[in-house]
């Protein structure tokens, strides 16, 4: 039995802790503890410094390996005497000394014999009371896990309960959206309704109007045509007869309203400004031309002539007869502006009233709104913004036009009036409007 012993203790002493076998290639380090070359470098792999020893745990600054050939030399002898007996299959017996691991290691972890852990510097104890530490540490671990679950469990009965209620939110939520959007579709059906009604009226009475003004026209180009054609024989009659009865013809000729632009711009003539009639708040260019209004009032002489309540000026020539035609271009259209005819006797030291009954036949722009200045006044529409106006007066015909001098629309034609005074081209300008005569 001491033999046996002996022997034991001899094949534990040439045994490598790391791998439990005989050493291969045994070397020493610092702490004085011997190893296999390859177990110690595959231990200290990847570390730059602070080298453990894997049974003590003393540090070493550096890797520092002895050859130990005398302790070779001994597990080669001890190899030859008695070699490693192969392994028993099947029996739980420790790998090194062939006893019956009765141990738990705390720091390997594991079971070992009694004799592995009588060197060893680790913490043991007996199976029993191991697995009661464990069974601890286990029902410790499991109880904090329960609490974890329960925790995990409860969170997810809140989310699923959040998420019912953002679910049940954009169910009313669609709903809601659903039944705005339906009565939007209903409005705007009514709506469209309506607008087609508005639509059909307007389409009657553009209807109404076309036939109106095509008739109008028809009965022009009739009326036209007999007086061509009167006219023409009259030009073929001998001439006691044409002088006999050309003053009635001439005369119809006189009343007819034109309106072609090649004829109406065949009577225009060059128009200057009356400085003598400028109110105080107009500033007039040299030259009588140009025309704006100004943020303070000068000091002007106060003329029969002069127009003192509302910022206005007259032209210089004034018509009794025959047909004019003007242009007034328009530079900065202010606040508000106002341009036509007005009789020599317009009322310059207080408010003028614009309309045809005080003398007045003119058209305004107030803020970018367009009116004839009739009784009531008639609201306009034209098709592109006038920069640039033509004025056309007859005055034995009594009518008053006004054009966009650049495209031709006619804008306003005022009704047939008997002309009886002196009629002055008239401007009235407000804030920083400005006009030019070309």
């Amino acid at each position: 039995m001491a033999a046996a012993a002996q022997l034991g203790s001899l094949k534990e002493e040439a045994t490598c802790s790391v791998c439990l076998e005989y050493f291969k290639d045994p070397v020493m380090i610092d702490c004085g503890h011997n190893f296999c070359r390859s177990c110690i470098t595959q231990s200290w792999e990847g570390r730059d410094g602070n080298f453990p020893c894997p049974e003590c745990r003393a540090a070493s600054a550096e890797k520092n390996l002895r050859h130990n050939r005398q302790l070779g030399n001994m597990v080669e002898m001890l190899k030859q005497l008695h070699p490693s007996p192969e392994k028993p299959q099947g029996e739980n017996l420790c790998e090194k000394h062939e006893e019956n691991p009765s141990l738990f290691c705390a720091e390997d972890q594991r079971m070992k014999c009694l004799v592995c852990c009588e060197h060893k510097t680790h913490s043991a104890s007996a199976e029993e009371e191991a697995a009661e530490k464990c069974k601890v540490k286990l029902q410790e671990w499991l109880r904090l896990l329960k609490k974890e679950e329960e925790y995990i469990l409860e969170s997810k009965v809140k989310e699923e309960e959040h998420y019912k209620t953002m679910r049940d939110k954009l169910r009313t939520e669609k709903r809601k959206i659903r039944s705005e959007f339906e009565k939007l579709r209903q409005l705007l059906k009514e709506k469209e309704q309506t607008l087609h009604r508005r639509l059909q009226e307007m389409e009657k009475q553009i209807t109404m109007v076309e036939n109106a003004n095509i008739t109008k026209l028809s009965n022009q180009i009739t009326s036209l045509n007999d007086l061509i054609t009167e006219i023409e024989q009259k030009c073929e009659e001998p001439a006691w007869e044409l002088v006999k009865d050309a003053r009635s013809t001439l005369s119809r000729c006189n009343k007819l309203r034109i309106q072609c632009p090649e004829v109406v711009k065949s009577y225009e003539v060059m128009v200057t400004l009356d400085p003598d009639t400028a109110h105080p708040r107009l500033l007039l260019s040299e030259g009588w031309r140009r025309v704006r209004g100004k943020g303070t009032t000068q000091t002007l002489v106060d003329t029969p002539k002069r127009f003192m309540c509302w910022p206005c000026v007259l032209g210089s020539e004034g018509f009794t007869s025959g047909r004019h035609y003007w242009k007034v271009q328009l530079l900065q259209e202010g606040e508000a502006w106002i341009l036509g005819v007005a009789v020599e006797s317009v009322n310059r030291k207080g408010f003028v009233t614009w309309s045809p009954e005080e003398g007045v036949w003119a058209l305004q722009c107030w803020k970018g709104h367009y009116k004839a200045l009739t009784s009531p006044p008639t609201s306009l529409s034209p098709r592109e913004k006038p920069l640039k106006l033509g004025l056309y007066l007859d005055y034995e015909g009594g009518w008053m036009s006004l054009y966009n001098a650049n495209s031709w629309e006619l804008l306003h034609t005022f009704p047939q009036a008997r002309f009886t005074e002196r009629l002055f081209p008239c401007f009235y300008l407000w804030g920083r409007a400005e006009v030019m005569l070309v």
